[in-house]
């Protein structure tokens, strides 16, 4: 946030003193705007559009191959709406979380990083509010990077495969309607576990002020929980993953949906969500701001 950002925030007339909510609207509208505004967010943004058009391209072109998740490439041809699901299946492992490392880098470290959070806090701005409005900018982020990965790859599938009836992994079929209702669905799911995510590099951008080194962190952390997950010797451990549920949204495209992973996997999300966001507060609220 820069200095200049940081003065329109706190530069209001001065007022009773009030109870404020925790989440400060202002402060939160700032925030969006400023990751909105980077120029490496926005490219970010493009590369993860461009992977279902990528997608639908190549699978237009040439025969789909099988891979790791539900199967959904084999399934593009016969409606659009899968392509935004098999898009999701393949950027959940990489480009989604990375997107998510990049922002819970920048939101402590970053700010650290260039000087403007002692700034920043040397206004009557509590740490605990800031810590609230960093991590609500990153939940929107989360549904940000998944929402436009839905929207474009459903646009793009709708144009070169059309919008027939959607089979199930049920093998029963589906309207159209129902089909986007399911797609927003298995949205809202895997936002919410890279909101999860999201607690875990705020809790490490506190630690730092190095924002790429936050950023790699988070990314290290994750690529190791995938790997952990898929050896059958420590499956015991598997359940505690973040990601272990991830690739359960396949789930809600059953008929009828099938709840027990996805609340499983919610409620890991939840677990992370509180218990990274609490030791986030803990480290930030006695940090010592340098700079």
């Amino acid at each position: 946030m820069s200095v200049a950002e940081l003065q329109n925030v706190t530069a209001v007339p001065e007022q009773p003193r009030r109870r404020r909510a925790l989440v400060s609207t202002r402060l939160l509208r700032s925030e969006v705007r400023l990751i909105a505004g980077r120029r490496r967010n926005q490219m970010g943004l493009l590369v993860l559009a461009a992977v279902p058009v990528l997608l639908a391209i190549a699978v237009k072109i040439s025969a789909p191959r099988p891979g790791r998740g539900p199967d959904f490439l084999s399934s593009i041809t016969a409606n659009g709406l899968f392509v935004p699901l098999a898009a999701l299946t393949v950027e959940l492992t990489l480009f989604l979380p990375l997107a998510i490392a990049m922002l819970s880098g920048d939101a402590i470290a970053g700010e650290a990083n260039q000087g403007t959070l002692r700034y920043l806090l040397t206004v009557p701005v509590h740490r605990t509010r800031l810590l609230a409005v960093k991590y609500a900018s990153l939940c929107i982020g989360a549904l940000w990077g998944v929402g436009l990965v839905s929207l474009v790859g459903a646009l793009v599938g709708i144009a070169l495969f059309g919008t027939g009836p959607m089979t199930t992994l049920s093998g029963s079929q589906i309207g159209f309607w129902e089909a986007a209702w399911r797609l927003a669905l298995v949205t809202l799911y895997l936002s919410a576990g890279l909101a999860g995510l999201a607690a875990v590099g705020l809790f490490i951008s506190t630690l730092t002020e190095q924002p790429m080194g936050a950023t790699v962190a988070l990314a290290i952390f994750t690529i190791l929980s995938w790997i952990v997950d898929s050896i059958p010797q420590v499956s015991w451990i598997h359940p505690w993953l973040i990601v272990d549920q991830w690739m359960a949204f396949g789930d809600l495209l059953r008929d009828p949906p099938a709840w027990g992973n996805i609340s499983q996997g919610l409620l890991v999300d939840l677990g992370y969500a509180v218990v990274f966001w609490l030791a986030a507060w803990a480290r930030f609220s006695s940090k010592d701001i340098t700079s």
